[in-house]
């Protein structure tokens, strides 16, 4: 292994700081450590909270972008990796969105989920080889997650995003960072020094979390997945999630238990088509014609006619 001449330049961020209040971490009590985990935790919020005016920029283009069909794709190395590869795959349960249309990349491939694969992060051309192999396009919407906002695998990518027209967000835990400046939309959380000096599977994982549910689930509200703060496109693949789209078809409607587990039958498993026909006092196909004809939008299905 080559010595990294930039390595005094990355003891500099944020992230790689060491925090005097818990220099004397290793002789805590349990109890110690936990107030200290749980105190250190609640900075995250408001550190997300500073920059929510960039979030909300980033996630009206992805909408627009959405709407035309462009995709949603997630890359990351480690940690940031891992937390976009979760955030994609649970779009498709939640939300039933295609596996094409939110898309997740972790340097390093699927292998990197389980075992560590670091050496994978340094090498640019492996994120832009990971868009290639998706063709990815102007429409489409590219989210670097990189806590030390350095990393050269999401760097490649996100140069390669630009230069494709693609829309370019990066998620980082460093102020200024470097993704950010390689991106249309620069959310950098600073999220502060680690409790555990440079692990930033802590406070800057819950960061990066934070922000990519805001990304994924208000983009899925404003593309029409909700009725209310009802889960209506969801999908149902087992007894619990059954159980779950009855009872939100009886919040919508206020239709009875069993006229719901009825209704969600009839409909073909679809939970939209089923409060639609409840609420219309229509048929399957009927209910189904009307979505069609409402950008698949409960509400607006509801009053146009």
């Amino acid at each position: 292994m080559t010595i990294n001449q930039n390595e005094p330049e990355l003891g500099l961020l944020r992230t790689e700081q060491v925090d005097a209040k818990f220099q004397l971490l290793d002789v805590m009590s349990i109890s110690e450590l936990l107030q200290a985990m749980n105190e250190s935790d609640t900075e995250v919020p408001k550190a997300v909270n500073a920059i929510l005016p960039r979030i909300e920029k980033a996630i009206d283009e992805v909408v627009d972008r959405m709407l035309q069909g462009g995709r949603l794709v997630y890359l990351g190395a480690g940690t940031s990796g891992r937390l976009g590869v979760l955030d994609a795959a649970e779009c498709g349960p939640t939300f039933s969105v295609s596996t094409d249309q939110v898309v997740a990349f972790i340097a390093g491939g699927d292998s990197a989920l389980r075992l560590p694969a670091e050496g994978a992060e340094d090498r640019p051309e492996l994120g832009i080889a990971d868009l290639k192999s998706i063709n990815l396009k102007a429409t489409d919407c590219v989210v670097g997650i990189a806590a030390s906002g350095r990393t050269p695998y999401v760097l490649g990518a996100l140069d390669y995003a630009n230069s494709v027209g693609a829309l370019t967000i990066a998620i980082t835990c460093n102020p200024n960072s470097e993704a950010g400046k390689r991106s249309a939309h620069a959310l950098d959380v600073d999220s502060g020094p680690e409790l555990l000096a440079g692990s930033t599977r802590l406070k800057s994982g819950t960061a990066q979390k934070l922000v990519l549910n805001m990304i994924s689930t208000v983009t899925m509200v404003r593309l029409g997945k909700t009725f209310g703060n009802l889960m209506v496109d969801l999908q149902i693949s087992n007894e619990k999630l059954q159980d779950r789209a009855i009872r939100i078809i009886e919040k919508a409607t206020g239709a009875t238990r069993a006229a719901s587990a009825a209704a969600l039958t009839d409909s073909g498993h679809e939970v939209k088509v089923a409060i639609l026909m409840l609420l219309l006092h229509t048929d399957a196909n009927s209910a189904k014609e009307r979505l069609s004809a409402s950008q698949n939008r409960i509400r607006q299905a509801l009053t146009e006619g």
